[in-house]
């Protein structure tokens, strides 16, 4: 078994002179090869132990995607440290002092655009004694110090204590701690999931089961770094062939980022991009629309070329069987003049996409597949360091989540923890060498999680006869958000039939959508309470009035409103849609025990969900919602 520094100085030996990392500085890419990343990760651990990291510390990360983000995190991790990588989309204070806190960070490290968010906290914060600033700012405040300084102390650390230095290094094992992922939790407070050494290079090595990459190859990683999935699939994987990373050009915002992000494909030209199904389903939109601006005749051409693609590649499994083998030269014809200069726009040199986030759309893994450029969906979760599974060239069903990785066990259980029959759906649970040592200080969460070693997923999936794994979506309650950031619902909804007393039941609903959205049961009685003693011109303005009163409800959970700091304002709904009926047993959406039962409640509401995603359904006071709050005046409806 090797560490993460242990496989990391194997493949500096063997690749040294490669370039590790890319990174736009003074308007152009420079690298930073595998020989002179080491030099560094040394010299800043030196830095932290002369200002009196001890081994097991935690550091805080929070940053863009950069060089120094992997320098830090190595740097930290060759000190026998333990790192916390941060979210940058955490905005609200309570979201960071959680972390921070609840980690015992000793130390924040942090770029100039972060800095203020650490600023504005730091009194709440009595842990952290030394905040380390990437960037180069003059207006030092208490208990901040410079990356580059730090750099110095390490310097003149090594020329009196590199055998403390070495000492340090050697203390690490591979059952040591090396991150504490926080994601979320059974209630608002999120969990820390701890992953050794040995989780990340075991999940590694489980990456190249299907697939291998050459050193020459290089990606361009888009998504955060803190990402599990960016993390292991793009630094580490990358890492352990001697390949090489590049970070896009941080802007001040998410969307500037983004716009740097295909200037900065031209320049990297990379061979290997991940995605997630947001980015996804946003470059098919700009590719359309890119088609659509040169006219009709063009969008028609591609159209066609498009729907020839679709049949002739099947499920990618079965591309160009049978009959279909005779249009080969007509697929020839249309990459030639249209998907090959669809492909010049992403570099040129891009191979495939690896995909994350399981759920992935089918007619958009068609979409990639027909342009020449395929996004190979894979699925895992943060607890398991994250792969489980993944499409790969040489083995790929689009519809899947790919082949199960080798060296890792997986089976399909039912509600009692029983194993199903192949084919048949129930919750993944996983076993094997990248499944986390368990949650940070919570060991009720660890124990409901890891069961006799084997990791209970809350997904929800099928493997079929070729050991390819469909996933579902959700076993459990556990929500998913566009970018992949698991929460759980009941606490919320609890609050809201708590602290709304027109909303007699209450679902929320992500599933790697756009935004979150809510399903409400009106209580007929408090609507009728509400309606007393005021008179309406119409039924029209009549439903207008009560809903009204529920969003006036609903908004108190909101920015500004009293109870705006009991939920991170991501989780909650950005709109609401009346049910035209409530949750019974006798519908199926309530159980036995008056649980009630998501996959039901999709099912049966799958109407009124996918009309929550439209520019109508996003309106409180949509056609659909006026008629259905009126079914609640007009007869008795119980639950």
């Amino acid at each position: 078994m090797l560490s993460i520094i242990d496989y990391f100085e194997d493949k500096t030996s063997q690749f040294g002179n490669n370039p590790l990392i890319w990174e736009k500085r003074e308007n152009i890419y420079e690298s930073t090869s595998y020989n002179e990343s080491l030099e560094l990760i040394k010299t800043y651990a030196a830095g932290l132990m002369g200002i009196g990291f001890e081994k097991g510390d935690r550091v805080s990360l929070l940053s863009e995607g950069r060089r120094d983000w992997l320098i830090a995190e190595l740097s930290i991790l060759y000190a026998a440290g333990i790192n916390v990588p941060l979210s940058t989309k955490l905005e609200e204070s309570n979201d960071l002092v959680f972390r921070i806190n609840h980690s015992d960070s000793k130390i924040i490290i942090v770029s100039a655009y972060q800095l203020p968010k650490i600023r504005n906290i730091i009194n709440l914060l009595p842990g952290v004694e030394k905040v380390i600033i990437l960037d180069e700012i003059e207006d030092l405040q208490t208990k901040e110090i410079l990356w580059s300084d730090l750099y110095k102390s390490g310097v003149e650390f090594r020329k009196t204590d590199e055998d403390k230095l070495k000492n340090r290094r050697n203390e690490i094992t591979p059952n040591d701690v090396a991150n504490i992922s926080y994601t979320s939790g059974t209630t608002a407070d999120p969990k820390g999931i701890m992953l050794s050494h040995r989780n990340y290079t075991a999940n590694v090595e489980q990456a190249f089961s299907f697939i291998d990459i050459p050193s020459h190859y290089r990606t361009l990683v888009v998504l955060p770094w803190d990402h599990a999935f960016a993390h292991t699939a793009a630094l580490y994987a990358f890492m352990y062939r001697g390949a090489s990373v590049a970070a896009v050009k941080s802007g001040r915002t998410p969307n500037e980022t983004l716009k740097n992000f295909v200037n900065n494909m031209q320049e990297i030209q990379p061979h290997v991009l991940m995605s997630v199904p947001a980015l996804a389903k946003n470059f098919r939109k700009n590719i359309e629309k890119g088609v659509r601006d040169k006219g009709k005749i063009a969008w028609l051409l591609f159209s066609l070329a498009i729907k020839h693609a679709f049949w002739y590649n099947g499920t990618g499994d079965n591309k160009g069987k049978g009959i279909k083998k005779l249009t080969k030269p007509i697929g020839n014809l249309f990459d030639k003049i249209l998907f090959r200069k669809i492909r010049l726009k992403f570099g040129g040199n891009l191979k495939f996409f690896i995909g994350g986030g399981a759920l992935l759309d089918i007619e958009l893994q068609k979409f990639f597949y027909a342009i020449g450029i395929p996004m190979y969906q894979g699925y895992g979760l943060s607890e398991a360091a994250p792969i489980i599974s993944a499409n790969t060239p040489d083995f790929h069903k689009m519809g899947s989540s790919g082949k199960v990785v080798h060296n890792l066990e997986l089976k399909i259980c039912d509600e009692n923890g029983r194993e199903v029959n192949t084919g048949e759906s129930g919750e993944i649970v996983v076993k094997g060498e990248n499944v986390m040592l368990g949650y940070w200080k919570n060991k009720t969460a660890t124990a409901e999680t890891i069961k006799d070693e084997w990791l209970y997923t809350g997904d929800l999936g099928y493997v079929d006869n070729e050991n390819y794994l469909y996933v579902k979506g959700r076993f459990k309650s556990l929500l998913i958000s566009h970018d992949g950031e698991k929460y759980s619902p009941e606490g919320i909804e609890e609050a809201i039939i708590d602290h709304c007393p027109l909303i007699d039941q209450f679902m929320l609903y992500n599933n790697q959508s756009p935004y979150t959205i809510g399903l409400a049961v009106p209580n007929s009685d408090s609507i009728s309470n509400l309606l007393k003693n005021h008179e309406f011109q119409s039924d029209e303005e009549k439903s207008a009035f009560i809903l009204r009163a529920i969003q006036e409800e609903i908004n108190q959970f909101k920015q500004g409103g009293k109870l705006d700091d009991m939920f991170p304002q991501r989780w909650l709904p950005t709109t609401v849609g009346v049910c035209p009926e409530p949750f019974t047993e006798v519908n199926k959406m309530l159980n036995s025990t008056m649980k009630m039962v998501r996959r039901v409640v999709e099912t049966k509401l799958n109407k009124e969900i996918n009309h929550l995603y439209t520019p109508e359904g996003k309106d409180m006071f949509s056609t659909r919602n006026r008629q259905n709050i009126m079914l609640y005046l007009t007869k008795p409806v119980s639950s």
